[in-house]
């Protein structure tokens, strides 16, 4: 029939968009960018996991721009994460369909 090849071309396509998705989420900053105020003054750090720990990297006092580019960038990253979640859905969808008995 004709849903199968429809279906291959639509997985193939899943897994380069899967695969820009996590080539991009890549580049981005690792981390949450996060606010500590000392003695009344503005100190920045970088919080990330690496593996089962917690790492605190100090960038100290950040521009408002450089602050607004982290922001930028984690709502970036979120979006490509539930992008990716989305796309992995689909494609353990599409592959069952694909892998059935019956004639689709």
């Amino acid at each position: 029939m004709a849903i199968k090849p429809v279906l291959r071309e639509e997985l193939q396509n899943s897994l380069h968009m899967l695969a820009d998705y996590e080539h991009a989420l890549a580049k981005l900053p690792k981390g949450s960018l996060i606010r500590k105020n000392v003695k009344g003054h503005a100190y920045y750090y970088l919080v990330f996991r690496d593996g089962a720990k917690v790492r605190f990297v100090y960038k100290g006092r950040l521009a408002p721009e450089e602050i607004q580019q982290h922001k930028e960038a984690q709502k970036q990253c979120a979006t490509y994460r539930g992008n990716i979640s989305r796309l992995k859905r689909q494609i353990t969808f599409l592959r069952s369909t694909l892998r059935g008995k019956e004639e689709i």
